[in-house]
This record gives C-alpha cells, structure tokens and sequence, in this order.
C-alpha cells in the first residue's frame, strides 16, 4: 500500500464524482511529455488508476461526518469557494475550512492505515 498525503487525496478528490475528472489527473510519477521515452520497469510502473480505484472506495468507507462529506463535496465535486460553502451552511468560512482539512486528513489516514489524530498528520499508531 502506498502513503497518501493530503496533496494527494486533494489532487484525486474530483475523480470520486466525475469519472472524466481521470483524463486531466496527471500522474506525479509521470516524466515530462517534452522528456524522451525509455524503457519501462512494470515493477514501477503508474499507481495512478490504483490511486482513483483507492479515492472512490475511501470516499465511501471513510467516517467522516456529515458536514465534512458535503463541505468535501461542495468543494471537490461542484469547486465552490469557501465563501459559498459557509453561505449555503450557515456558517464562518474558517468552519469550512477546518471542515475540508479534517475531511482530507481523514480520508488520507484511512488509505494509509493509520488512525486520523485532529490537526496531526503523522501515525500515532497504525490501524488494524
């Protein structure tokens, strides 16, 4: 299993809703297209279909609550500003905000194994 960081969940979150969303992800591990083609080791090959394999499944079997699932939502899926989510929730944009951090360091804890410690993203203790 490979480590997901919050940069990554960020970056595979719009796939969860829109399966098109796949064709403009580009693979961190990826060269540059400008770079010449060599060969190419299937021990190392691109996780990036894994990865989008991995979002939609943790999107679903996550605990996350209420209020970060939509703020996700709203955000990744329909790209509303902070603004709009606070406005349409009633509440502060920094709420929203803590809502998205949360939501996004939850799911990137589930894919990693490791229990979700608020505000903390290194593992306190692996999850089992």
């Amino acid at each position: 299993m490979s480590a997901y960081d919050r940069r990554l969940v960020e970056h595979l979150l719009p796939a969860v809703w829109d399966a098109e969303a796949a064709y403009g992800i580009r693979s961190p591990t990826a060269p540059d297209a400008d770079m010449p083609k060599g060969s190419v080791d299937k021990r190392a090959s691109d996780t990036l279909f894994a990865h989008l394999a991995d979002i939609r499944r943790a999107w679903v079997g996550c605990p996350l609550d209420l209020r970060e699932r939509r703020a996700l939502f709203l955000r990744y899926a329909l790209d509303w500003p902070d603004d709009r989510i606070a406005a349409r929730d009633g509440v502060t944009g920094r709420a929203v905000r803590y809502r998205i951090e949360r939501g996004v360091g939850k799911i990137a804890a589930h894919l990693s194994g490791r229990i979700y410690v608020d505000g903390y993203d290194e593992p306190s203790e692996a999850a089992g």
